[in-house]
């Protein structure tokens, strides 16, 4: 959320990131109904004047024993009262409003955040690794888990319904092995683990930025005011909501756990496989920091460094992209995806996400920190996804199968799988 008084500011920067993010919204509208708020405000506050004035009034004629003249005077007061009724709903009625409109506003973007309207408008920064020229007929990610018995999408969906799988045996211990080598990665950069709720209440939705826009894309509890994560950014965020932190070092934390998406309107979206499923496991890692633009853009560094790290210990190739304008959700400022080639697609699809988010959530969360003068400032927040799995497993498979249908385990994943080296299929 944006400060109603920076809005007013700003009205045509603001205005000008609600349509590049495709957010049907009148900053002028929004303003305009501050604008009743304020007037009803000051009406109110003389009324209340006034009322209190004759309310002394009142007290001093019946001290005085003039009983006809503090009866005047009391009329006068239940008819102030009542006009302060109309004034008060009316001004309910338009908080509301202003609330709901508020809620709408997307965040400014960066200066170098490239404008476009969707995904196809991201422009890439850099490659690292060259994708593997395969001379041998390959086989995608699901061929391949199907020879290892490691995938049952078949079963998955006789379960659970369309976007769902079964892993088993050593797909099981490769999904757990990236997890735990991101894990392990992220605390021995100083980051705290954490163990978070994966229910979480309407408020936490909306104070993270995930709410109301993204409420189609969340399973609800039925029922009950609690709603099923579609990443831990949302608990560990929400970790310190309505707090005064120390941020004279960046805090960071990091998370493991399940995910739920339901992925509305994504049909016909890179369906195939493992690739968009309602079902996941991610680990987070999240950064707050003093507001500061040259401190944040280190840390959104930072963050997409430690991913790129990750990536390179599982040696596959990827690029990272800048978001374009049309691509980024309404809490972002700035974004980096980072894309892993996929052989089956011939292509690179999307494995991590870097996000500066600034104010924007800690505003809403009302988390603050005490600058060096001692005013209360609003923190920055920052996001990235370690690693997604299964997802991942999508680039580990195809990237590192062999001509005899084996697929080699990257040297950083051996400790975790008990020494294996290949995954031989069992035929």
């Amino acid at each position: 959320m944006l400060d109603i008084k920076w809005i007013r500011e700003h009205k045509e920067e603001v205005q000008r990131a609600a349509e590049r993010k495709g957010i049907p919204l009148s900053i002028e509208d929004l303003l305009a109904s501050d604008d009743r708020r304020r007037s009803l405000l000051q009406e109110i506050e003389q009324l209340r004047q006034a009322r209190n004035r004759l309310t002394r009034e009142t007290n001093d004629l019946m001290k005085n024993g003039k009983q006809e003249e503090a009866d005047e005077s009391k009329a006068k007061v239940r008819e102030v009262n009542g006009k302060l009724t109309v004034l008060e709903n009316g001004l309910s009625e338009i908080e509301a409003e202003l609330h709901t409109l508020l809620l709408q506003v997307p965040n400014i973007t960066s200066t170098d955040t490239p404008f476009g309207r969707s995904d196809e408008d991201n422009v890439e920064i850099r490659r690292v690794g060259e994708p593997a020229q395969l001379n041998f007929e390959a086989l995608d990610h699901i061929a391949l888990g199907e020879l290892h018995q490691i995938i049952d999408l078949p079963r998955g969906v006789k379960t659970a319904g369309s976007r769902n799988y079964y892993l088993k045996g050593a797909g099981v211990q490769l999904h757990r092995a990236v997890q735990q080598l991101a894990v392990d990665l992220l605390t021995s950069k100083g980051f705290t683990l954490l163990e978070v709720p994966l229910l979480v209440r309407t408020a936490a939705m909306m104070n993270t930025g995930f709410f109301p826009a993204g409420e189609e894309q969340t399973f609800r509890i039925a029922d009950d005011d609690k709603w099923l994560v579609g990443t831990s950014e949302v608990p560990i965020v929400s970790f310190y909501s309505n707090e005064i932190v120390d941020v004279t070092h960046p805090l960071k934390l990091a998370a493991v756990s399940q995910c739920f998406r339901n992925e509305v309107g994504s049909a016909g979206r890179d369906v195939h496989g493992l690739y968009r499923v309602h079902q996941f496991a991610k680990v987070e890692q999240v950064i707050l920091c003093r507001a500061n633009l040259e401190e944040s853009e280190q840390m959104l560094q930072e963050l997409t460094q430690n991913a790129e790290e990750l990536l390179q210990l599982l040696e596959l190739p990827y690029r990272v992209m800048a978001v374009c304008t049309g691509d980024m959700s309404q809490k972002t400022y700035k974004q980096y995806d980072l894309e892993s080639w996929m052989p089956s697609r011939q292509a690179y699809g999307e494995t991590h996400s870097s996000s500066n988010i600034l104010d924007f959530q800690a505003r809403r969360s009302n988390i603050r920190y005490r600058d060096d003068q001692g005013s209360l400032k609003y923190c920055y927040t920052l996001n990235n996804t370690a690693v997604a799995s299964p997802r991942i497993l999508i680039p580990l498979l195809e990237n590192h199968q062999e001509e005899d249908g084996a697929i080699r385990i990257p040297l950083a994943l051996r400790p975790y799988m008990n020494g294996m080296e290949r995954l031989v299929p069992n035929i």
